[in-house]
Order: structure tokens, then C-alpha cells, then sequence
């Protein structure tokens, strides 16, 4: 299988296990509260849809937090086992791995520090309910400067010997 096919299946399987662990948590949070309304499926993206009304805003804040926390939790879970990961013998494998971790640990991060003014808000709209948004954009900021130095210095080098060998 060639380098960019392998790319291709990585960055597919990436969006996948974000959109099932994001919106997952939502879900199981939604689920939780007894919350949930639907699922929309919008495009190339997912939505879980609440019974807003019937919430508190600490209750609103949470389900829009969960998300990112799961996202990041993962993403740092996946780091942790780089080393493992590229102990296996398979490429498609590792190249999975290595795009899936790169989504856990900077797609949430990058858009609530940066981007989501662009896009109507989405996941801000509630967190901003827990604690003041330029608050909120500060610690994704920081997260994001953490997540990337982790990702340079730890997730990287080890992908790259594995991919070289």
C-alpha cells in the first residue's frame, strides 16, 4: 500500500474516532441527564441535539465541555502509547494512529481558542456558561501550546523513527 493511500486512511479514520468520541460524549452525557433529543447529521459533520430548555447552565456548559474533555483525554491516552503503537508491525496501523492522535490533541483546542467565532460558536456558546469566554479561549490557547509541544516532542520523533525503519 503506498505512503498516500495509507495518509488517506489515516486522516478518514482520524475524522471518524473524533466525531465518535466528541459527539460520543455528548451523547452519553445527554443520555446521562435524560437530555437527549436526536442526532443531526449535517454534511460531513454530527450533532447531538438537546432538550436545552430543560437544562441548567452548568448542565449546558458540561455537555458542551465533555466533548473537548474527551477529545483531549484520549488524545493524551494516544500519546502516552506512541512508543507502543509503532512497536507494531503494521503501517496502515501506525499511520491510523498517528492522524487520530493529531485530531485528538489539537482539532478541539485549535477551534475553541481560535476559530469558533467563524462557525456561530458551536461548543463555546455553552462552555461560556461555566466560566467567561475570553477565559475559556485562554486556557484553550494554553492547551493548544501544551498539546503541540507534547505532540512535537513526543508523538512525532517516535512516529517518524517507526515510519523510517
Amino acid at each position: 500500500m503506498s505512503k498516500r493511500t495509507r495518509q488517506y486512511i489515516g486522516i478518514l479514520a482520524a475524522l471518524i474516532t473524533y466525531y465518535l468520541i466528541h459527539e460520543g460524549a455528548h451523547l452519553l452525557y445527554a443520555l446521562f441527564i435524560g437530555r437527549f433529543r436526536q442526532i443531526n447529521f449535517m454534511g460531513l459533520g454530527v450533532q447531538i441535539d438537546v432538550f436545552a430548555e430543560g437544562m441548567t447552565d452548568a448542565q449546558l456548559g458540561m455537555f458542551c465541555l465533555v466533548g473537548a474533555l474527551a477529545t483531549l483525554v484520549t488524545g493524551y491516552i494516544a500519546a502516552f502509547l506512541a512508543k507502543r503503537v509503532c512497536m507494531a508491525k503494521s503501517k496502515l496501523f501506525r499511520a491510523a494512529v498517528y492522524y487520530i492522535t493529531i485530531a485528538l490533541l489539537l482539532l478541539d483546542p485549535v477551534y475553541l481558542s481560535l476559530l469558533y467565532g467563524f462557525f456561530g460558536g458551536g461548543d463555546m456558546n455553552g462552555i461560556s456558561l461555566l466560566c467567561p469566554e475570553p477565559a475559556a479561549r485562554i486556557v484553550f490557547l494554553l492547551l493548544l501550546a501544551v498539546n503541540a509541544f507534547v505532540f512535537f516532542k513526543r508523538v512525532l520523533p517516535v512516529y517518524k523513527k517507526s515510519f523510517e525503519e
